[in-house]
C-alpha cells in the first residue's frame, strides 16, 4: 500500500522531532525579547489596511472556514521573523541559483532568500517607509507582499486549499495568503493591499540590482538555513518536483485542464475575474494574450523578462503588442519598451503552483 506523504512526515524527514517540527522546536536565541507575540501589537492596534478596490473572490467564507485544517505546527508554531537583518550583495554566501524574492522600490532594493523564508514563511519589515509583510507559503510556491499597517502578522498553523493562512495581531484575523482576505475574524471580508516580490535566482537578481540588500540568517532563531525539508529547486525535487498535494484542494477542475499539480502560473485576478499564464509556456513564446473574458480591450498579456525569469501582466487595453527581435523586448503600437516597462496597466501578478491557482479560482482562465 502506498501512502500520501504528510507535512509532519516531511519535517521528520528533515531531522525535526515532533509537532514543532518546522515550527522551530530549538527555540529564539540571541535578539529575544521573551515576550509573547501576541501582546506585542497592542490592543490599540486597528490591523493592516484595506484595499480600495475588491479583489475577485469566488468562495463562500463559510466554505473558505470549513475547508481549514491543521498543518502540523500550531499558531507561531513557524515563527514569523519580525526583526529581519540585511546585508550587502558581496557579504552573504548566496548561490547563483538559489530562489530569492525580489523588491526594488523607490528607495529599498531588498532579496529574501527562500531558504531562509521555508522556516519562517513570514517576515515583518519596512520597505520604502511604509510596514509590510514578506511572505511565502512553500505548499503553494507563492511568495506575495502586504501592507501591514500598524501590526504585525503571523503564521496561524492553519491552511485551506494547501495554501498559508496569516493572521494579524492586532485583532486575530485570518488572511489566506492568496486570497488576500480575511476569512474569519473582525477584520472578516477584509482584503488587504498587495505588493510585487519577483521570484527569481539570487544570480539574476544581483545582476539586475547591484546594490541589492539580501536577508541574512540572523534571524533571532537557530535553524538548519541552506537545507528545505520539502526539498530543493535546482534542481527541483522533492515536493516541489511534482506528484500529489499534500492536503485536499477546494475544487479539483483544474485537473481538466492540466493534471500537473505543481506546474508553475503567473496568476493575475481583479475584480471579476482570473487569469493564468503557463510560465514554461511563457518562457517559450515570450508572449501570452487572453481576452479575458470580456472584450478585446478588458484581455491581458503577459510579457517575459528573461533577464529575471519573471512575467509581467497587464491589461492590454486595445494596445497593439507584438514580440520585439530581442528577448525581453516588446513593441507597442509601434514603440520599443522592455518587458517590465509597457505603458500598460501592470495587473499584480505572482508565481504559484496550478493546483493552488486552480483550486482557488475554478473558473480560471488558463493561456499556454
Amino acid at each position: 500500500m502506498s501512502h500520501r506523504p504528510t507535512r509532519r512526515g516531511l519535517l521528520r524527514a528533515a531531522g525535526l522531532a515532533g509537532a514543532a517540527g518546522l515550527a522551530g522546536c530549538s527555540g529564539r536565541i540571541l535578539g529575544s525579547d521573551g515576550g509573547d507575540p501576541e501582546a506585542s501589537a497592542g490592543s490599540a492596534a486597528s490591523g493592516p489596511p484595506t484595499r480600495e478596490t475588491p479583489l475577485y473572490q469566488p468562495w463562500d467564507r463559510e466554505t473558505l472556514r470549513e475547508a481549514t485544517v491543521s498543518g502540523g505546527p500550531g499558531k507561531d508554531g513557524i515563527p514569523s521573523v519580525d526583526d529581519p537583518q540585511f546585508a550587502p550583495a558581496g557579504e552573504v554566501p548566496v548561490a547563483d541559483d538559489d530562489v530569492v524574492f525580489g523588491y526594488a522600490g523607490e528607495e529599498d532594493v531588498k532579496a529574501y532568500p527562500q531558504d531562509v523564508l521555508v522556516w519562517h514563511e513570514i517576515t515583518n519589515d519596512t520597505l520604502d517607509g511604509r510596514p509590510v509583510a514578506v511572505s511565502y507559503c512553500p505548499l503553494t510556491g507563492t511568495a506575495m507582499g502586504f501592507d501591514r499597517g500598524d501590526t504585525t502578522f503571523g503564521v496561524s498553523g492553519k491552511l485551506v486549499n494547501n495554501n498559508l493562512v496569516m493572521y494579524d495581531r492586532a485583532t486575530d484575523s485570518r488572511w489566506p495568503q492568496i486570497l488576500a482576505t480575511a476569512v474569519d475574524g473582525p477584520r472578516e471580508g477584509d482584503q488587504l493591499r498587495e505588493f510585487r516580490l519577483t521570484w527569481t535566482t539570487w544570480g539574476r537578481w544581483r545582476d539586475a540590482h547591484p546594490d541589492t540588500l539580501v536577508m541574512t540568517e540572523d534571524t533571532g532563531y537557530a535553524k538548519r538555513y541552506g537545507s528545505d525539508p520539502y526539498g530543493n529547486y535546482n534542481p527541483t525535487s522533492g515536493y516541489y518536483g511534482g506528484g500529489r498535494t499534500l492536503f485536499p484542494t477546494l475544487d479539483e477542475g483544474w485537473t481538466e485542464t492540466l493534471d500537473e499539480p505543481k506546474r508553475v502560473v503567473i496568476g493575475a485576478r481583479t475584480a471579476d475575474r482570473a487569469v493564468a499564464f503557463d510560465k514554461p509556456a511563457l518562457r517559450e513564446r515570450g508572449l501570452l494574450e487572453t481576452d479575458g473574458g470580456g472584450s478585446d480591450d478588458d484581455g491581458f498579456l503577459a510579457a517575459y523578462d528573461p533577464g529575471l525569469d519573471t512575467g509581467w501582466v497587464y491589461r492590454r487595453d486595445g494596445a497593439s503588442v507584438t514580440a520585439g527581435e530581442e528577448p525581453g523586448r516588446f513593441v507597442v503600437d509601434g514603440e520599443p519598451y522592455r518587458a517590465g516597462d509597457l505603458p500598460l496597466e501592470r495587473v499584480y501578478a505572482f508565481d504559484a503552483m496550478w493546483h493552488a491557482w486552480g483550486g482557488f479560482y475554478p473558473e480560471t482562465a488558463y493561456v499556454a
